[in-house]
C-alpha cells in the first residue's frame, strides 16, 4: 500500500514522462530501432509503469492519474507487440461512429456547462430586446436582422426570384468558413483558462436570444422556426461542442487538485480535442449546405412544416448518435485505438 500519494507520484512522474518521450520518438520516427540496452530500458519502463498503474488503482480518488497510466501502457503494449501498423491506420468510419461520440459523452460536464452559459446569453439577450428595442441596433451584427421582422417575412414570402440562383455553393462555403472561425476561436480561447471561450458562448447565446425575442415579439414563430431549425439543430450544437472543447482546454489549464503538470494534463486531453475540434468541423460543413440550399428557401418555394419536419429528424438523430453511438465497443479497443 502507498503510504504517501504525493510522494509516489513525485518520485515516479519521471518515469512515466520517460517512457512517454520514447513512445513519442518511436510515433514520430518510426524508422529509427533501438539498440539492445535501449530496448530492455524501454521494456523496464513499461513494466514499472504497469507496477505504479496496480497501485494506484487502490486510491478511486486518482481516475485521472490512472486513465493517463492506462493510456501510456496500451501505447508501450502495442509497440512492444509489433501493432504499430495496424494502430496508426486511420478509419474515418470507425472514427466518426465510434471515437467522435465516446470523446463528446467523456467531457459531458463540459458540454452541459458550454449550454448553460450559451442559455444564460440567450435569456439576456432576450430580455434586453423585450424591454429595450433600441438594443437591438447593438446586439444584433448583421444587417438583414437589423430590420423589422414582419417585413423580413413579406418580403421573403412574396420574391419570386431565386436569390442563391448560381451562388448556392458559394454561399455554403461562406457559412461553413465563417461558423468554423468561430468555432475554432472559442476553442483556442480555452488557453485564456476558459474566459475568452464563456464570453464567446454567452455573446452568441445574447444573439441567439435576441434574434428569436425580436421575432416571437412580431408573430413570425412559425417563419422564425422553419428557417432556423434546418441548420440550426445542427449548427448551434457545433457551436456548444466548440464551447464544450474550449472548457475542457480551459481545465487542463486550470489542473485545480490535479497532481498532475501541465503538459501531463494537456497529453492527456489532447485526442478529444482532436476529436471534437473536427467534428465540430464536419457539422459545420453539413450546417452550411443545409443552410444555403434549404433554410434561406421559404414559403411557397419551401413549406415551412417540410423545413420544421426536416429539423426534427436532423436533431433526432444528432442526438442518438452523440448518446448512442460506439457504446458497445470495449474500452481496450478504444485506448490503443485513440492513442
Amino acid at each position: 500500500m502507498i503510504i504517501d500519494l504525493q510522494r509516489f507520484i513525485i518520485e515516479e512522474r519521471n518515469y512515466w514522462s520517460e517512457l512517454e518521450d520514447i513512445l513519442d520518438r518511436m510515433e514520430n520516427e518510426p524508422a529509427n530501432r533501438m539498440s539492445m540496452d535501449e530496448a530492455k530500458h524501454f521494456h523496464y519502463l513499461y513494466q514499472r509503469t504497469s507496477a505504479d498503474l496496480a497501485k494506484l488503482k487502490t486510491f478511486s480518488s486518482e481516475k485521472d492519474i490512472s486513465q493517463y497510466l492506462e493510456l501510456l501502457i496500451a501505447r508501450a503494449y502495442s509497440e512492444i507487440h509489433e501493432t504499430r501498423k495496424n494502430s496508426h491506420r486511420f478509419a474515418p468510419v470507425q472514427w466518426f461512429f465510434r471515437t467522435f461520440p465516446r470523446a463528446f459523452r467523456r467531457h459531458i460536464a463540459a458540454f452541459l456547462l458550454s449550454l448553460a452559459i450559451t442559455l444564460g446569453g440567450g435569456a439576456f439577450g432576450g430580455i434586453a430586446l423585450t424591454f429595450d428595442q433600441e438594443a437591438k441596433e447593438v446586439i444584433m451584427p448583421f444587417s438583414h436582422l437589423s430590420g423589422d421582422p414582419s417585413d423580413r417575412v413579406a418580403d421573403e414570402e412574396t420574391s419570386t426570384e431565386d436569390r442563391l440562383a448560381g451562388a448556392k455553393m458559394s454561399g455554403s462555403a461562406w457559412y461553413m468558413t465563417h461558423n468554423t472561425k468561430v468555432s475554432i476561436f472559442t476553442i483556442v480561447l480555452g488557453l485564456t483558462w476558459g474566459a475568452g471561450t464563456v464570453l464567446m458562448l454567452f455573446y452568441n447565446g445574447v444573439i441567439l436570444g435576441a434574434v428569436a425575442v425580436d421575432y416571437i415579439l412580431a408573430g413570425e414563430s412559425t417563419f422564425l422556426i422553419a428557417w432556423l431549425s434546418p441548420h440550426g439543430v445542427i449548427e448551434i450544437p457545433a457551436i456548444l461542442l466548440a464551447g464544450q472543447a474550449g472548457l475542457v482546454l480551459a481545465g487542463a489549464m486550470i489542473g485545480w487538485g490535479n497532481p498532475m503538470t501541465l503538459s501531463m494534463r494537456l497529453r492527456k486531453i489532447s485526442g478529444d480535442l482532436v476529436t471534437l475540434s473536427f467534428g465540430v468541423a464536419i457539422m459545420l460543413v453539413w450546417a452550411g449546405f443545409i443552410e444555403s440550399f434549404i433554410s434561406q428557401y421559404h414559403e411557397p418555394v419551401l413549406p415551412y412544416s417540410l423545413k420544421t419536419g426536416f429539423g426534427i429528424v436532423e436533431l433526432v438523430l444528432l442526438i442518438l448518435f452523440l448518446a448512442r453511438s460506439g457504446m458497445k465497443s470495449d474500452r481496450k479497443t478504444e485506448i490503443l485505438y485513440e492513442r
